[in-house]
């Protein structure tokens, strides 16, 4: 019978490997991956810390599903448990994340706790991305990083994650755009299903996404129409 509560109820059932999340990251969790609750996945978490969370992932997916870690500290490896592997490797190193897509991937769910710098996890999403499946979800964790300069962030730093993110919102809307020279079609436009924002959580879900439509419906007869793509200059949405 699945938990609904599961990631804030595991607190009572962690040992002496400390686990390390944001006190409200757990009930974000319940409500957005409760469905993925016993399936047989693909999974990646970045970032091993004390391993803490290897246990916590382990039961909440099936028994066979495919976990993986990845850290860049060496003595992270003694962590693993049955059921898991960890990967040693620095996850602004496109290789390292280009062997690890290629040996474990293509994945279901990626969390990204690593080191929460900047260059660090948008070139995690960068080499990533490519390699997480229609339906997937990419979870960022701590990007309140994104306004610490000790970081690589500030507000509204250019190079900050949280601006990295903005501009995916624009990269899902583009299918929409009026300006091609300055403001073009990008591909990720179909493959961009939603970016959600949490405090401090950035949840980017990954579609195989048609080309957008419009639909009219009277009398139970239905018609679709790809016109809101190919008139420039409106004045109404009608």
């Amino acid at each position: 019978m699945p938990d609904p509560g599961y990631f804030r109820s595991f607190l009572a059932r962690t040992d002496d490997r400390t686990l390390y999340k944001m006190d409200h990251y757990l009930d974000i969790y319940d409500r957005q991956l409760g469905g993925w609750q016993g399936r047989d996945v693909s999974f990646l978490e970045i970032g091993v810390y004390k391993g803490g969370s290897l246990r916590m992932w382990r039961e909440f997916f099936a028994p066979a599903a495919r976990l993986t870690f990845a850290d860049i500290d060496p003595g992270c490896k003694a962590l693993e448990l049955p059921g898991t592997q960890i990967r040693i490797g620095d996850q602004s190193d496109p290789n390292f994340l280009a062997t690890l897509a290629q040996d474990r991937g293509p994945f279901d769910l990626i969390v990204d706790d690593g080191g929460h710098q900047m260059l660090q996890q948008i070139i995690s999403f960068q080499h990533l991305w490519p390699h997480l499946r229609p339906g997937g979800l990419y979870i960022v964790e701590d990007t309140h990083t994104s306004y610490w300069p000790g970081f690589g962030g500030g507000h509204r730093a250019p190079a900050s994650f949280i601006e990295f993110a903005k501009d995916l919102i624009d990269k899902m809307h583009s299918w929409y755009t009026e300006d091609d020279a300055g403001f073009p079609l990008h591909p990720m436009a179909s493959e961009i299903g939603s970016i959600q924002f949490h405090d401090s959580l950035v949840i980017v879900e990954k579609t195989r996404k048609p080309q957008p439509v419009s639909i009219t419906s009277r009398n139970g007869q239905t018609e679709r129409s790809d016109r809101i793509l190919k008139i420039r200059g409106r004045r109404s949405i009608f």
